[in-house]
């Protein structure tokens, strides 16, 4: 069974961080092959949702709270390979639009997907706002909800 947790960035201990890194690096730089900066600066500003399994990080997202000219936005959004089949994605984006839902009620929520997530998204009242862009080769999709 999972258990999330959110965690501002001074909140996450070393072996925390160390997890987090690098389930981003074996999924998003080497199973998909992209090759770029994935510490970007941002981290210390999000606020980072883990998903716990048997004492081990397999889900995650961070998450940047509403500004004055910026809706919420999420990303990073990654689920371990070997937890991939217990709809741990769902639950994960179930557990941060309820977070959304209590502390930033009737704020708009933005994320830039992977094209062949659109219809995951959708699922959660997700639409697609403006056209598709590569981003590291890989088509992405604005959405909002």
């Amino acid at each position: 069974m999972i258990n999330f947790f959110w965690k501002k960035f001074s909140s996450l201990t070393v072996h925390e961080l160390y997890e987090i890194l690098s389930l981003r690096a074996e999924v998003f730089v080497v199973e998909q092959k992209c090759i770029y900066q994935d510490a970007d600066g941002k981290d210390e500003i999000a606020i980072h949702l883990i998903g716990i399994e048997n004492n081990k990080l397999v889900a995650y997202l961070r998450l940047f709270p509403p500004t004055k000219n910026n809706p919420i936005i999420f990303g990073r959004v990654i689920v371990a390979k070997s937890a991939r089949q217990k709809s741990y994605g769902k639950k994960l984006i179930e557990e941060m639009l309820n977070f959304c839902d209590k502390h930033f009620p009737q704020t708009k929520i933005k994320c830039s997907a992977q094209l062949y997530l659109k219809k995951f998204y959708e699922e959660f009242g997700f639409k697609i706002v403006g056209d598709s862009y590569l981003e590291d080769d890989i088509p992405h999709i604005e959405m909002q909800k």
